[in-house]
């Protein structure tokens, strides 16, 4: 039996790192600390300077371990990848742990490309962001497809030049034809340098440039090229207006404030990147009462900064942090380069801060109670699920699964994901039933959680596939948590199974979990929530369905079209939409599809109106 005040004279003085452990013996807080022995002891001593959270915790503890280490640094980073690891409950979890877009441009490449990536990486690439609001980020992306002609395809060039015919986005100009030698690697990497330029906010080099060709345009009556030239500069000029919060110091900075309520301390950090205010984002912290701001601004940036794909030189912070040496060396090993924490007391910087600090206050006073009732709908969710199946390990992640076909024809599995109560659309997948032939399903569902669960235990680089689910939901009822359940045996795997079973009116009524119907009340969240996945895997399950549906009736007609091939077919779907809408053409209007000849065009019309 664990005895705590034996356990406690055996601690040493060094640095090191301390778990928390229940009655279950699962970690419920991990802690860093300068002495072990001096502050492990602190929470076992009565003293009116506890938080309301330390309170909680000092009761649910029944055992602890400790792990030494050699510097207080080395102890940070240890904590810090134990809470990744344990997810305690009485640690800072921060909700939004989404990696932001980055901008990618591949300037390594003989001819580069623009493309959205989730997160940086060393591979001599140029990438501008994060941004935090992705439309904006999308907008910019379509901005630059329309403005300048460069190439979206994944042809390896100059090895593929002329080996195939050029795309749709070349017939119709938004495309300089690299992969058929319409343009060389001068010219290309001319037009690259502004497209650089341009997403490192330097417009008004570019403007400069377009009001010069326009003039150039309109002195040669090149009325066309000028008309052109003057939409690009209208278009660089709108988006230049929006830039209006912005520093002169065109410096990487994140800025860090905070709001405090009774119970809860919302974080909010803005992104200034290259001098312009690009972007905020909040993180609400609940149950903070009692608790030295100073410690939250430590434990805040650690978690938020150790899944980062950027760290700036330059970290604003309204309250510097007790152990502010220890966090800038942190940064600084994750960056790769000096990264300083900076309490500014005058100046553009504090400016700066304050406007922070006063949006911090705003949002929490606006969106607080907005926060709470999101929390419930996906965190209260997620407890009230786990309490009611019984479970003593806390939900996370969830996969729900279902097939879709008609009599048989083109069966498919879906899969959909939830994280911390949320879909996690990146990680959703289609299954295309291969060994299944006719309406199987119970079949088709074997094969779908087969290829599933063989990924899981196979060892390669990670991806949503290595990721193991905490619960696998379902759509039916005993016979598909029958066929689950064998496929998870077959690779001796332990993960509860649940069926989503419905009434009679096809609505969803409860679980089944291990032969037992849990029916939770229609009116708690996790009833909606059970019933949002359930919605959510079979919508996602029937659109893929119909997608190949369509897709095969559109291959089976157009296969029997002499001259229409695999690329006129796109070029034809891309403009028409849809075989009936193609059947209604003329040969005028059938031609006038870039890539399709007068003879194709006659092939076509007369294929569908002999029929």
């Amino acid at each position: 039996m664990f005895d705590i005040k034996e356990e406690l004279k055996k601690l040493p003085g060094s640095p090191g790192v301390y778990l928390m452990k229940n009655e279950l013996d699962q970690i419920i807080y991990v802690g860093k600390a300068v002495s072990l022995k001096n502050r492990v002891k602190q929470y076992f001593q009565q003293s009116k300077n506890h938080s309301i959270k330390t309170i909680r915790l000092v009761e649910q503890i029944k055992s602890f371990e400790y792990i030494v280490t050699t510097s207080e640094l080395e102890a940070l980073v240890l904590e810090c990848n134990l809470i990744k690891r344990y997810n305690p409950k009485y640690n800072i979890r921060l909700k939004d742990d989404k990696h932001y877009p980055y901008i990618r441009v591949d300037i390594h490449n003989v001819f580069p490309r623009v493309t959205v990536v989730r997160k940086m990486k060393k591979d001599g690439a140029k990438y501008f962001g994060p941004y935090t609001d992705s439309n904006a980020m999308w907008e910019m992306v379509e901005f630059i497809k329309k403005t300048w002609p460069l190439r979206t395809c994944t042809r390896v060039l100059p090895r593929d030049i002329n080996k195939e015919r050029a795309c749709l986005n070349y017939h119709i100009g938004q495309c300089s034809g690299p992969c058929i030698a319409e343009i060389n690697e001068t010219d290309y990497k001319a037009i690259i340098e502004e497209v650089v330029s341009f997403l490192g906010g330097k417009y008004q080099d570019i403007i400069k440039r377009l009001e010069k060709s326009m003039e150039e345009a309109s002195m040669n009556l090149e009325f066309e090229k000028a008309a052109l030239l003057r939409d690009q500069l209208t278009a660089i000029k709108k988006i230049e207006q929006k830039q209006t919060a912005s520093n002169s110091s065109m410096e990487d900075q994140d800025v860090i404030a905070f709001a405090r309520s009774e119970k809860d301390t919302l974080m909010q950090i803005y992104f200034v990147r290259q001098g312009k205010l690009i972007g905020r984002e909040h993180f609400l912290i609940n149950d903070t009462q009692g608790e030295d701001i100073e410690q939250i601004f430590s434990d805040f940036i650690v978690q938020f900064y150790s899944e980062a794909t950027f760290i700036p030189k330059q970290i604003l912070v309204e309250k510097m942090p007790e152990d502010q040496q220890v966090v800038e060396e942190y940064l600084t090993m994750h960056k790769g380069s000096k990264v300083s924490l900076i309490l500014p007391q005058k100046g553009t910087k504090h400016n700066l801060l304050e406007l922070a600090s006063k949006n911090a206050y705003i949002t929490l006073s606006q969106f607080g109670d907005e926060i709470r009732r999101q929390e419930a709908r996906t965190q209260g969710a997620l407890s009230e699920i786990q309490e009611a199946l019984g479970f003593n390990i806390q939900l996370n992640r969830i996969e729900a699964y279902d097939i879709s076909n008609t009599q048989g024809i083109e069966s498919v599995g879906g899969m959909v994901v939830f994280e911390k109560g949320k879909p996690k659309r990146s990680d959703y997948r289609k299954f295309k039933i291969k060994s299944i032939q006719g309406p199987n399903d119970y079949g088709s569902m074997e094969e779908v959680l087969d290829r599933r669960i063989a990924r899981l235990v196979q060892k390669g680089e990670e991806d949503s596939f290595t990721k193991m689910p905490d619960l696998i939901l379902m759509d039916g009822g005993k016979g598909q948590v029958g066929v689950a359940e064998k496929i998870l045996d077959k690779y001796k795997l332990n993960i509860p199974v649940c069926g989503m079973v419905k009434d009679d009116k096809h609505r969803t009524r409860g679980l089944l979990y291990q032969n037992e119907e849990i029916l939770l009340k229609p009116t708690t969240e996790g009833f909606k929530l059970i019933t949002r996945i359930q919605d959510e895997v079979h919508r996602f399950a029937i659109e893929y369905h119909k997608k190949l549906r369509s897709k095969a009736q559109v291959q089976s007609v157009l296969d029997d079209i002499k001259g229409v091939g695999k690329e006129r077919k796109k070029y034809l779907m891309n403009h028409f939409k849809s075989v009936e809408l193609l059947r209604q053409a003329s040969v005028e209007e059938i031609e006038s599809v870039p890539g399709i000849t007068k003879d194709v065009a006659m092939n076509i019309y007369t294929f569908f109106h002999k029929r």
